[in-house]
C-alpha cells in the first residue's frame, strides 16, 4: 500500500517497508465519510434493522445509538487504555467539531475534528502492518481525526497523536507520529473563530 491520500483531519514502532509508509493526507475530502455514522439516531438516519443501545453522557444526557455504529479502539486511547468503545456525536449537523464519547464512561468525551480544515500539508504515515491491523484494504477507507483542547485563547489539536478510523468496520487506533513538525498543541483556530466555525 504505497499510494498517498491527503485526507481530512501515528505511527508506532516497528520495521517500515522498504517502499516507505503510505500517508493519509487531504485528497479524501474533509469529514466526508463519517457523517453517515456519527452515532445518535437524533443526528443520523437510523438503519431500521439496527440494534439500538442507550448511552449515558454527562453532556447530552442519554442518547440512543445504533449499536453497529460504535467505534472500537482495541488499545483504547492514550491514557485511557481501558476505554475501547466510543460513539462519534455531532450536536450541530453543520459544525466541524464532534464529540468522541466513551460508551462505558459517561464523563469521558473528547472534542475531535478534521485537521485538514485548519492545517495545510498535514499527513499521517501508516505502514502496511498498521493498515492491516485496522483492516484497511484501501486508504480511502480511512478517516483521520485529532483531539482538540483549549489552550489560552486558542483551540489546539494533538497532531502527534491522530486517530485513524476504518469507516467501514469502525475500528480505530491512536497512532504516535515521530514527525517533529507536529505537536500535541498545534494551534488550529482562535476561540472566537472556533465558535463561528462550530455554528457554520
Amino acid at each position: 500500500m504505497s499510494e498517498s491520500i491527503r485526507a481530512c483531519l501515528g505511527r508506532t514502532s516497528g520495521e517500515v517497508m522498504d517502499e516507505g509508509p503510505a500517508t493519509l493526507g487531504r485528497e479524501t475530502g474533509p469529514v466526508r465519510r463519517f457523517k453517515e455514522w456519527t452515532g445518535a439516531t437524533r443526528m443520523v438516519r437510523p438503519n431500521k434493522w439496527s440494534v439500538h443501545m442507550n448511552v449515558k453522557t454527562s453532556r447530552f444526557g442519554t442518547v440512543e445509538i445504533d449499536a453497529d455504529r460504535i467505534i472500537t479502539f482495541k488499545s483504547g486511547l492514550l491514557g485511557f487504555a481501558n476505554q475501547t468503545r466510543f460513539a462519534l456525536l455531532q450536536p450541530n449537523p453543520e459544525g466541524v467539531f464532534y464529540w468522541l464519547q466513551a460508551v462505558d464512561a459517561p464523563d469521558l468525551a473528547f472534542v475531535v475534528t478534521d485537521p485538514s480544515l485548519f492545517v495545510t500539508g498535514y499527513e499521517v504515515p501508516i505502514r502496511d502492518d498498521q493498515a492491516a491491523a485496522l483492516g484497511l484494504k484501501s486508504l480511502e477507507e480511512a478517516q483521520v481525526l485529532v483531539i482538540v483542547n483549549r489552550y489560552g485563547e486558542s483551540l489546539t489539536g494533538n497532531l502527534q497523536g491522530p486517530l485513524v478510523i476504518n469507516v467501514d468496520s469502525r475500528v480505530g487506533e491512536q497512532l504516535v507520529l515521530a514527525d517533529q513538525r507536529w505537536s500535541t498543541r498545534h494551534r488550529l483556530v482562535d476561540v472566537g473563530a472556533a465558535a463561528h466555525a462550530a455554528s457554520a
